[in-house]
């Protein structure tokens, strides 16, 4: 008789992420809403990549005969006190303020988790001397922590991400740590404990697949989060430095000539109030994806 062939070892984590995405297909097929939200987070993210081959003007060429131009047939939405094209900048800002939140926010999510993992796993002392470290952090209003960390380190691109995903981390550690909590008492981590599974083993293949939907759900709220705080950094000046076209930052260099021309700051404004808008909306239908009790309508 032949020997059984063995079950591959990542069987169980493709088992959960197709099983999540189904559930999340089904939920997204209830609530509509969810897919007018991907569809404009996608659609955004489109413009942005490919801001080089839409955007009508060069973002940083300056014309001062047309500056402070009203939206016409050559810049659709006008110019600023430059004159450089507010439609190019906003395309090319896009990039900027999508990176930012979104590396920040995978940064924030992969140390939140870990974090929160191994404080929920292994618990005792080190549970508490983890948590007590993101309560510390979560003391800290998220603009006035990023505002602090970048202050001390200076405005770039780097430092950005490093201020945003720092405001993150504890409410990722904290999503992680409840879940793995109950996770660790269940039977198939029991079993697989028996079998001499190692603690790393049991956290990336048994654990972290049941954990991951609460996670991306976190993940995706936070994206929109992060993209505020990074707009409101750059409005007080600690943002990514001109000329480099940003959301926050062409609010605040619009901002003195608002009552003149006030589609210097309509503009970006309407953009983060599109982009956060959809993430909301999407992070409501991952949210109904992992409740049993709003998928059974309860």
């Amino acid at each position: 008789m032949s020997a059984s062939r063995p079950v591959p070892q990542t069987s169980a984590f493709r088992v959960v992420v197709a099983y999540g995405a189904r559930e999340t297909i089904r939920a997204f097929n209830t609530n509509k809403t969810s897919w007018v939200g991907l569809g404009i987070f996608m659609t955004v993210v489109a413009a942005a990549i490919l801001a080089p081959w839409l955007a009508p003007h060069d973002p940083l060429e300056q014309d001062l005969m047309f500056r402070l131009k009203p939206p016409n047939d050559v810049f659709l939405l006008g110019t600023d006190y430059y004159g450089r094209d507010i439609l190019s900048r906003l395309l090319y800002g896009a990039r900027i303020s999508l990176v930012i939140g979104l590396v920040a926010v995978l940064a924030a999510m992969l140390i939140g988790s870990v974090i929160g993992m191994i404080a929920g796993y292994y618990r005792g002392k080190v549970d508490l001397a983890i948590m007590q470290v993101m309560d510390t952090l979560l003391a800290f209003p998220s603009l006035i922590l990023g505002l602090i960390i970048v202050a001390m380190l200076g405005p770039s691109i780097l430092n950005l991400v490093i201020a945003i995903s720092l405001t993150a981390i504890p409410p990722f550690a904290r999503i992680a740590r409840a879940p793995t909590i109950a996770m660790k008492e269940r039977e198939f981590v029991e079993a697989a404990r028996s079998l001499g599974f190692s603690d790393f083993r049991i956290l990336v293949l048994h654990i972290l697949p049941n954990i991951l939907p609460e996670i991306l759900v976190m993940g995706s709220l936070w994206l929109a989060t992060a993209i505020r705080v990074e707009a409101s950094l750059a409005f007080i000046g600690l943002g990514v430095r001109p000329p480099t076209a940003t959301w926050g930052g062409m609010i605040r260099e619009g901002f003195e000539n608002i009552l003149d021309s006030p589609w210097l700051v309509l503009a970006p404004s309407v953009a983060i109030l599109v982009v956060v808008f959809a993430l909301n909306l999407l992070g409501d239908g991952l949210r109904d994806a992992i409740d049993p009790k709003l998928r059974s309508g309860e």
